[in-house]
Parts: structure tokens; C-alpha cells; sequence
């Protein structure tokens, strides 16, 4: 019952906080280190108290960032979404696992190598969730469009 009145609770924070004004904001960008090849850069900033999780946040936990790419023939990944930033990893109670995030700036970073030098798009989604000590804002979808030219 404790737990249920701390995740409405939360929740009911979470409304709240929203309506004064997200406390993260995205970047996306595109770094050419060779001909056919890119760094896509995907920056969060969030302010402090607030954290963002890592990818590889257990199953039990608050929700972790996850990336969605369009499918184009243009380009193929080239590995998995590396992350970069403060990683912190601990106990968190109220999920009852070990969970990692990230306090301050992140910057996840996916590489990318085109088939043609065919100007194109790299598009997706990213799907995260900020929380603080208090609480957690529902789980959020950012849509991206980056050029590759």
C-alpha cells in the first residue's frame, strides 16, 4: 500500500513539475570522421536534481533510454549506442533494483557508415525518463532528424 501511495504521489509531482517546464532538454547532431563515416551525437542536459538512466538499467526499474532508428538502405550502424557522461549506479528502494543514470550532461553517440555519398537523413526516436529523489515525470518520446551530408 506504501508503495501505491508513493507512485500516485509521485505521479501527481511529476504533473505538476511538467507544467513548469521540462527539466532536460536534447541535441542532436552529426560529426564526419571519415568519407562515408558519422558520430551521431545525441546530447541531454538535464538540471539538477534531476537524472536521466542509462541504456542498461535492469528490468524492474524506472524506464531506460532506448533509441529507435528508422530503417534507410542508405547507411548501416556501425555498433551499439554508446554512452558518455557521470554514471552513477545504485540502490533505489522504491524499484527495488540497482539502478544506473546519469546526472548533468550525457552524450549517447552511435556510429554510423554510409553506403553511397548520397546526401540523406538519420531519423528515430528516443524514448527516456527523468527523475529526482522525490520523484519521477512519466517516461517521454523525443523524435530526431539528423542530416548526413
Amino acid at each position: 500500500m506504501k508503495r501505491i501511495l508513493t507512485l500516485v504521489f509521485s505521479v501527481l509531482f511529476a504533473f505538476a513539475a511538467q507544467a513548469q517546464g521540462k527539466p532536460y532538454n536534447w541535441t542532436y547532431s552529426a560529426k564526419k570522421i571519415s568519407d562515408n563515416v558519422y558520430e551521431l551525437h545525441f546530447h541531454v542536459d538535464v538540471n539538477s536534481p534531476w537524472h536521466t538512466y542509462s541504456q542498461f538499467t535492469p528490468d524492474g526499474g524506472p524506464v531506460p533510454t532506448r533509441f529507435s532508428f528508422a530503417k534507410n538502405p542508405l547507411y548501416t550502424l556501425d555498433g551499439k549506442v554508446k554512452e558518455n557522461g557521470k554514471l552513477i549506479q545504485k540502490h533505489e528502494a522504491v524499484f527495488g533494483v540497482d539502478v544506473k543514470y546519469f546526472d548533468g550532461k550525457v552524450d549517447f553517440v552511435q556510429v554510423v557508415k554510409l553506403k553511397t555519398k548520397a546526401k540523406t537523413n538519420f531519423s528515430g526516436s528516443v524514448e527516456f525518463m527523468v527523475c529526482n529523489d522525490q520523484q519521477c515525470l512519466p517516461p517521454a518520446t523525443q523524435n530526431f532528424s539528423i542530416a548526413l551530408n
